[in-house]
């Protein structure tokens, strides 16, 4: 039998009480011994944690009793000199919140040969089935017959009904055109979803390798074409420095009349000015879960609009969504420990395209 993987978490005490269960902890124990130490650097998105040199000398004395070091909400910031003072660490992984790998030198990694991972996609299914559920809200324009319902309005019946143009605008699904501007894990969890409804698929996403598309049987074009052809379109892009405000009033003019535009990714991405203005003109229907500012200001007018259905970022808050993270990352450690290639490697390329930069541009990715 193999050895044990020898395996250590850092991370604060609010994520590891809300993240790591028992029962994770027992399969991970199947092939691994598995220790926690805290700690609580403060750092986000766009900058590292700053450490003091008494947390790197204990983060550093860690690292050095363990094969495989995992990392989140509090961790120190894995470097080179770091990796350099722990020579058995052959394994960095991050589990949720750094979607840059601000926890993790990535070049460094490559550099010495230490596989990095991240499981930050672990929340993909359920924002794509809430994403599912609003093109099918969207289509039957939920919103509006909700609005109606709850100021005690009357629908009547039989002709009545048949003959209201709210009921003559709704739509079905199966056999539309589907517009998605991101083709990443959520994305592709969607059309796994969709697969049942016979849709007819668009995706725009520079960065996508175009293997993929015909492996999962859906058409690359440009953000025009996604934004104009079909009868939905879901904004799935995460929020860059190239997103900010990529779907501006000409983008937003795009929409056919009678289309479902879809937001899931982040407020950011579009404009919200241009937004609520194409939204005034009557002629499209939105389900937001996201918008800018978060939350939605009590005094817009995106509120009131009898055309949009909203939701306060909920698409990847479920009961079961901080401990998938956990759970993949178990999944990773064991591929690794049985010498299978890992799923979801973190290299310079892979941030280079979550940047928005030029993946080819060794500058930019370094």
């Amino acid at each position: 039998m193999a050895e044990k993987l020898k395996v250590g978490l850092a991370c604060n005490a609010q994520y590891f009480e809300r993240g790591i269960k028992d029962r994770e902890v027992d399969r991970l124990e199947d092939f691994a011994t598995f220790e926690w130490q805290e700690f609580d650097e403060m750092s986000d998105w766009y900058s590292p944690p700053e450490s003091s040199p008494e947390v790197i000398e204990k983060f550093v004395e860690f690292a050095s009793t363990v094969d495989a070091m995992v990392v989140c909400h509090g961790a120190p910031r894995v470097t080179g000199e770091m990796l350099d003072s722990a020579p058995s660490l052959r394994f960095i992984g991050e589990l949720e919140g750094d979607r840059f790998a601000q926890r993790i030198d990535v070049a460094d990694c490559v550099d010495r040969g230490v596989k990095a991972v991240d499981t930050t996609h672990a929340s993909s299914l359920p924002v794509s089935e809430w994403a599912l559920a609003m093109m099918l809200m969207g289509l039957k324009k939920v919103g509006v017959h909700y609005r109606r319902m709850i100021n005690h309005e009357e629908w009547g019946t039989g002709y009545q009904r048949v003959h209201h143009p709210d009921f003559q605008m709704m739509g079905d699904l199966t056999g539309r055109t589907v517009g998605l501007i991101g083709g990443g894990n959520i994305a592709r969890r969607l059309i796994e979803l969709l697969v049942p409804f016979r849709v007819e698929i668009l995706v725009h996403d520079p960065y996508l390798p175009r293997e993929v598309a015909s492996a999962m049987n859906f058409t690359m074009t440009s953000l025009k074409n996604v934004m104009s052809v079909p009868d939905v379109v879901v904004c799935l892009v995460p929020h860059t420095p190239a997103t900010e405000g990529l779907l501006g009033a000409e983008e937003l003019g795009w929409l056919r009349h009678g289309a479902v535009f879809v937001n899931v990714s982040r407020g950011q991405v579009v404009q919200s000015n241009a937004l609520v203005e194409r939204l005034r003109q009557d002629d499209i229907y939105a389900c937001l879960d996201v918008f800018d500012p978060e939350p939605v200001p009590v005094d817009s007018p995106i509120r009131h609009f009898w055309n949009v259905f909203l939701t306060p970022h909920i698409a990847s808050t479920t009961d079961g969504t901080g401990i998938s993270f956990f759970g993949e990352m178990i999944d990773e450690l064991k591929r690794f420990h049985l010498g299978h290639d890992t799923k979801h490697d973190l290299m310079p390329r892979t941030l280079a395209n979550r940047r928005g930069e030029d993946p080819g541009d060794l500058d930019a990715v370094r």
